[in-house]
Parts: C-alpha cells; structure tokens; sequence
C-alpha cells in the first residue's frame, strides 16, 4: 500500500511538473439577464455571484513561481453574449505600463490581457482578444495553436477599463455571433488567460505556464464550462460602402464616387459565405518602398482587408512559395486593376477546413479582365496534424493557369513527453496553356519540400529540402527565384542560467545554412551559411546579438544593380559581419539598430539601419526609420537611403489618426499618407484618407494630391 502510494505520489507531481497546471483547470460560466454597464467597475450583483479563477503562475521570469500581483477574472452570459470580467490588482498602480489606445494596437510592449478562446475544443484553433488599460483593442484568428496567425481578422467586440489604486480592472463582451462554435445545446471550450507586467517583464499564465508553449498552444489550457442554450444572432451581415474622392494634378482635377460592399451569410455556425460587389482599396494605406539590392524579386505584404479576413483558408507553402498570393488580384506590377466582385466560402465542418474563393477583375489598358480562383481543404488528423489539398486557377481570355498542391504536416506537444516536433511535407505540379498556341513538351512543372521542426526553449532545430522545377508557374502565387534545390538547417541554443544577473537568456547560433544548386544541371548557385557566436537577451528586455555571414552567389549572367551598375555573371564569396541591438519597446523612448559590414560581388558594402520610437503618453507615438547602403565597387561607388516616419495619434479607442511619410534616393519622390479612422459602431467604420506625392529631383515639387473619404456601415440581420 506504502508503495502504491508513493507510485501515486510520483505520477501526480510527474503530471504537474509536465503539463504545467494548476486547481482548478475549469473555470465556470455564470448565466444571467441581468443588465451589464460596460463600464470597467465590475459593480454589477451578477459579478459577486461568479465564481472567479485567479490561479495564476510566471512563465517569466521565474517560470513556476507563483504570481507576484493578484489576477481575477470570471465570466457571465446571456442567450446572445458572453462577459469577461478581469480584475488586474497593483500594488504599484503608478508603474503600469500602458502607451496604445489605437485598434489592434501593438500590445507586446504594453501591460495587458490576452485572452485565448477556442470555441471548437479542437487543440488547434480559436480567437485571441487582448486589452491593455488603456481599453485598447486587438484580435487574431490563431490556427494550428499558433503556427497560423491572422492579426488583420477583425471580430465584433468591446471592452470598458478602470483604473484605480488598486490597479486596473475591466469588462470585455463578445457577441456570439462574433464566434463560430458547434450547434449544441451545451458548450464547452477551450480556454487560458495571459497577463503581462511590463515594468516587471513577468509574464502570468492561468495553465500551460511552461516556456515552451505560450497562450496560443491553446492544447494546454483549461476549459470553459456550462454554457448552455446560447444562440450565435446574426445569421445575414450587411457592409455597403460609399465612396468619394479628388485628385487633385496639374492635369484636370478628376473626381470620383463609388458604391459598393459585401454580404455575409452564415450557412452554418461555422461556415460563412461571403459576396463582393464592386470591391474598393481606397483607404488602405501605401506600401513602403523597397531599394532592392538583389537579383531576386521583393515581397510586399497584403494590406487589404478583404484578403485578410480569413486568409489562413487559402494559406500553402511549398517551401518558400506562396501557392497562393493575394497580391496578384487587383494589383498588376504595381498598377490598380479594378475588380467587379467575387465570392467566398470558408469556415469549418467537424474536422474539416474549408476555403474558397472567386473573384473577377475588370480590364484595364492591357491588362485583360481575369477570373481568380482558389479552393482548400484541409482535415485535421490525429491530435494536432493536418493533411491539405489546394487548386488555384488565373483565367482569361487568352490563356490559363492552374496549380495543384497538397501537403501533410504532423505535429506534437508531447515528443519526450512535453518537447514540440513539426514534421512534413508538400508538392504542386502547375499547368499553363496559352490559347491557340501547343503545349509545351517540357515536364519540369512540380515544386516539393520536407521538413522538420524542433521549436522549444533551449534548443531550437530545424531541416528541411524543398524544389522548384524551371517550369513551375504558381500565377497566383509567389516564388522568389525558381529551378534550384535547396537544403537548409539551423540549431540554435537559448540557454538559461538563474545565477547570473543581467541576462535572461544567451542565443547562440553554430548554424544556419541555405545551400542552393540548379535544378536542372545540379551546379552551386548560392550558400548562405551565419553562425551566431554570441547573443543575448537581458532581464530588462534587451536584445543583443553579433552574426559572422559567409554568402556564396554565382550569377549565371550580368544582372543590374541599380542605375546601369552592373554586376558580372561570376562566382562570389562574400565575407561579412552583423550587429543587431534593440532596447525594450515599453519604455518611453525605444531604439532599433543593425550594422553589417563586409563584401559584395566585386566590391564592399556597409549597411545601416536605424529604428527609433518615442511613445509620448497613451494618445501619441512616433517613430522613425533609416536605412542606408554604401556600396563601393570598382567601376562605382554609390549610396542609397530610405527614410520613414510615423504618427499616430489616438483621441480615443475608436478614433484614431496617423500621418506616414516615405522617402527614398531611387525613387526620388516623398509620399506621404494621412489617415482618420472612426468607429462610429462596432463593426462599422469611416475612412478620411488623404495621399500627397512630391518630387525630389532637383527640388521639391507636389505632383499630385488625392483626398478620400469612405464610409462602410454594417447592418446585421
């Protein structure tokens, strides 16, 4: 009996020390009519009926300690909205951090509460909701427990905060029909709480507090119980827009107007079908231009929301190519093509994902109208693993293309019973046929990659193989260079050490290399190998680290650099060494910098990056951005520089503004972009936007002004 005791004994503190929770792991939803101010004072009688959790424990920085400060929160519904409320006690009210109030603000350098939801208890995917005390609200769709992030998902939500001696308190609802859940009768989800204390840099978890995984590894939290006989609303969404617009040139000043928007219905509570008519950009701010200093294309990242909203639907890589890359509708080498309007399916069915999309595009000068479309599924395997099946197709009146891929990634939490592994894989074959021309007879149209993923806290390792065929054509997707085989593998160590004073963790790097040949004659085109022989971060938030770079490249013809210099086909070894520093973003004044040196084809670069930010009060932040090459090659030598600047201004969690400037010696132009974004309601938003370019040759000169004031309301049936 003694002994059996003591097995018993064993295996309870095993399973502690392992899965990193504590009692309770369950935390009890309330129902109740009662009415609810949204007003942070948790003063209501419903909220001294609630049965709160406050089993909180540091993650950072001494992970398994308990809290340091007192958190509470409990959680209230009625037939159509669930309430949080939080309760962030401070013995040092004056020492909390908070600088944001703009929607989906950064709030990794703010005091705050993250709040994991995942509605369909299925281990991988939920909502993220976060606030900070400045009632500042931020979202995110988290797919596979993390591995797939979409900040730019924007749900129907609203939050209150209080702020005392005590500390900071708030009240957060959610309407359901926000969430997509399983039709039962009785609810149960998954769920886990984040507190951070910037000023202490402790970071609290309710469960799973380990450092291997963070709130998003939505597998170890806890649950959400005894919701029942809730209803999701909102089964049709209304979102018109209207538009008006100047442009003011030295040509004719031309004026525009616009009507249009979208219609969503929920087919089922977890399946959305969506309608787009006459879909407009206008108040989307610009892209930051790049001086590119490669032989390779740039990526630029979407900004729209409408291919935001639900991306990770239409999401497979193979490898480093993007099967699917939005940017390829509506936009044609930097010009705006208009589109009609389309239709989108996605959501989930038990175990299955599904997305699909069609969208068709006027035509404009020479570019002809052309149907974009894309279908995926993807059906959850196992406990955390996934097998994927994606079509893409661009059609015109003159050819088409298609592109056929699928992928299996397997992936645990439990590899030597708590270490994370991702494993898998991937292939797509394209198809291209221009009308009235043959086929033609070349077969070298697949692209494939292996990998697998060690992602812990210590050691991090990673390896994988992947192709692209000479032929391989993803016309809606994106690759940044095409017919070669690549290797790559990284091991980097993080080690802890409790003793010394300053630093939290070292990072040390003893590899990282990217090996490239052509796929077609199996030569060396490129190495890529940095080792990192010393790196850190500090207790206060610091960041340090100093890489040694030896890059092989071996263009096989002359490629311009910039402005008629010429690079000559050849085979180059480039020697160089980095330097990287950032202080801690939450303080008032915060800095980035990088500074790498070393050689470049036939000649020297030095390379300068400068990252600065002045965070005012909870209303104002600035920043600004430089980045300069100095580049010295025998034929010429040559610099270039691109400057950024920042203001955002924020009178209230739902009425922000913002002033972007760019400016770059290649481009020889100054854009500037101001920006006022109104909430009127949830769901509902005003833009007044206004773009202005200036150009810098020789003298500043305005070239053209564009004002734009739209207005998108949501009706909700």
């Amino acid at each position: 009996m003694k002994q059996t005791l003591i097995l018993i004994l064993i295996l309870a503190i095993s399973k502690l020390a392992f899965t990193q929770q504590s009692e309770p792991t369950t935390l009890q939803a309330l129902f109740s009519n009662d009415p609810i101010k949204l007003d942070g004072k948790l003063d209501e009688s419903c909220w001294k009926q609630a049965i709160p959790i406050e089993n909180f424990t540091q993650r950072e920085q001494n992970e398994g300690m308990p809290a340091t400060e007192k958190t509470k929160i409990a959680v209230i519904y009625n037939t159509n909205e669930i309430y949080f409320g939080i309760w962030c006690y401070d013995s040092d009210a004056n020492g909390i951090s908070a600088q944001q109030m703009a929607r989906d603000f950064s709030w990794r350098s703010d005091d705050n509460i993250e709040i994991m939801i995942s509605t369909f208890n299925d281990n991988r995917n939920g909502y993220l909701f976060v606030t900070n005390p400045n009632g500042a609200l931020a979202d995110v769709w988290v797919g596979d427990e993390g591995k797939d992030w979409n900040k730019d998902w924007d749900g129907v939500w609203d939050v209150a905060v209080e702020r005392n001696d005590s500390g900071w308190f708030a009240e957060m609802v959610i309407p359901f029909s926000t969430l997509k859940f399983k039709k039962d009768s009785s609810q149960v989800w998954g769920i886990n709480f984040e507190r951070n204390i910037r000023r202490k840099k402790e970071q609290l978890l309710w469960q799973g507090w380990s450092r291997l995984y963070d709130v998003e590894k939505i597998s170890q939290g806890g649950k959400l119980t005894n919701i029942n006989n809730i209803k999701q609303g909102t089964k049709v969404e209304l979102k018109p827009y209207i538009l008006s617009g100047l442009e003011l040139s030295p040509d004719k000043p031309k004026s525009t107007a616009k009507i249009g928007g979208e219609i969503n219905f929920d087919i089922t509570p977890t399946l959305k079908l969506n309608f787009t008519v006459n879909t407009d950009f206008a108040q989307v701010e610009s892209d930051r231009k790049q001086i590119n200093l490669t032989r390779f294309s740039l990526y630029y990242p979407e900004k729209r929301q409408f291919f935001l909203e639900g991306r990770n639907y239409y999401d497979m890589n193979i490898g480093r190519v993007h099967m699917f890359y939005s940017r390829r509708i509506g936009i044609d080498q930097n010009n705006v093509v208009p589109i009609i309007g389309g239709v989108r399916l996605f959501g989930k069915l038990n175990r299955t994902n599904i997305g699909v999309m069609s969208i068709q595009t006027y035509s404009k000068d020479s570019i002809p109208s052309a149907n974009y479309s894309v279908v995926q599924v993807k059906q959850d395997i196992f406990k955390q693993s996934s097998l994927g099946f994606m079509f893409t197709q661009k059609y015109t009146n003159e050819h088409y293309n298609r592109v056929y891929g699928t992928n299996f990634t397997y992936s645990t939490s439990e590899l030597f019973i708590n270490k994370n592994l991702i494993a898998g894989g991937a292939i797509a074959i394209s198809e291209t046929k221009v009308f009235g021309e043959e086929a033609p007879s070349s077969n070298d149209h697949l692209a494939y990659s292996l990998f697998l993923s060690y992602p812990n806290d210590v050691v991090e390792y990673d390896l994988g193989f992947e192709t692209v065929e000479a032929d391989f054509n993803p016309e809606m997707g994106y690759s940044r260079r095409n017919n070669y085989q690549m290797l790559y593998t990284e091991l980097q160590f993080n080690p802890r050490f409790k003793k010394l004073p300053f630093f939290r963790n070292l990072i040390l790097k003893p590899i990282d290399v990217n090996y490239y040949i052509n796929e077609k004659t199996k030569e060396v085109e490129s190495i890529f190998y940095e080792w990192r022989p010393f790196g850190f971060v500090t207790k206060s938030g610091e960041f340090f680290e100093f890489n040694v770079m030896h890059i092989f490249d071996k263009p096989t013809e002359d490629f311009e650099l910039i402005d008629d210099v010429i690079i000559p086909a050849g085979s180059y070894w480039d020697n160089r060494a980095e330097i990287q520093f950032s202080t801690f973003r939450g303080r008032k004044i915060a800095a980035e910098a990088a500074v790498s040196m070393g050689e470049f084809y036939t000649g020297q670069r030095q390379e300068y990056e400068f990252y600065t930010y002045f965070n005012f009060n909870k209303h104002l932040n600035i920043g600004f951005d430089w980045q300069r090459n100095y580049v010295q090659l025998p034929g010429k030598s040559f610099t270039t520089d691109e400057v950024g600047g920042r203001v955002d201004y924020a009178f209230h969690p739902k009425l922000q503004s913002s002033v972007f400037a760019q400016w770059n010696n290649e481009d020889d132009h100054i854009l500037i972009n101001y920006r006022i974004n109104w909430i009127p309601k949830i769901g509902s938003y005003f833009y007044f936007v206004i773009n202005q370019e200036f150009s810098t040759f020789k003298s500043v000169k305005l070239e053209r002004t564009t004002i734009i004031g739209k207005l998108i309301w949501r009706f909700a049936l």
